[in-house]
């Protein structure tokens, strides 16, 4: 502190500003007055220690910093990990998506073929119950054609054989049909 206090009064007094004003160590220089007010006030701030306060402040400030800095990289890690992660994650689940949608569809493209077969059979028997019905119908508007025309024929027999025959010829030709029914029957 002396040698401070050394410097700043040899540096004061070989100042040509100091010489005009008159003696340097007079309390009616102010030049003085304010090179010992500057000296008390250094001297005070390191009677209470301040500047070792101030480097401790900065110096747990830096390790505030430096500890704030760790946390950041070791969460900055951790994220890393979980994006890493989350992209493995989506991924299989896009895998797993894109597996699904082609077994989807290939299942469409075996039930639309089944649907297919199966109609392709549908029609084929429809068909086929089409064509029955048609030869049923067929069958029964020919039995129906035949069954007319033999009661035709029978009416008209029947009228030309009621014009044509006489009682007697009559008789004898239903006793001969009784007598063919009997031989028939036995």
């Amino acid at each position: 502190m002396r040698n401070i206090l050394a410097l700043v009064l040899t540096a004061g007094a070989a100042s040509p500003a100091f010489a005009a004003s008159g003696p340097f160590f007079s309390l009616g220089n102010t030049d003085f007055v304010v090179s010992l007010g500057f000296i008390v006030f250094i001297a005070v701030l390191f009677y209470f220690k301040v500047p070792g306060m101030i480097g401790g402040a900065l110096d747990n400030r830096a390790q505030g910093i430096q500890a704030e800095l760790d946390e950041a990289r070791a969460l900055h890690e951790e994220a890393r990990a979980l994006l890493a992660s989350y992209e493995r994650k989506q991924r299989e689940v896009q895998a797993q998506a894109d597996a699904i949608v082609a077994a989807a569809k290939e299942d469409a493209v075996l039930a639309a073929e089944q649907a297919k077969a199966d109609l392709e059979k549908s029609i084929a028997r429809r068909l086929a119950a089409a064509q029955d019905q048609i030869a049923s119908a067929e069958a029964a508007a020919v039995k129906e054609v035949r069954d007319q025309a033999v009661a035709a024929a029978v009416a008209a027999a029947k009228s030309v054989l009621a014009q044509q025959m006489t009682a007697a010829q009559a008789n004898k030709l239903i006793d001969d049909a009784i007598g063919e029914v009997g031989r028939k029957l036995h």
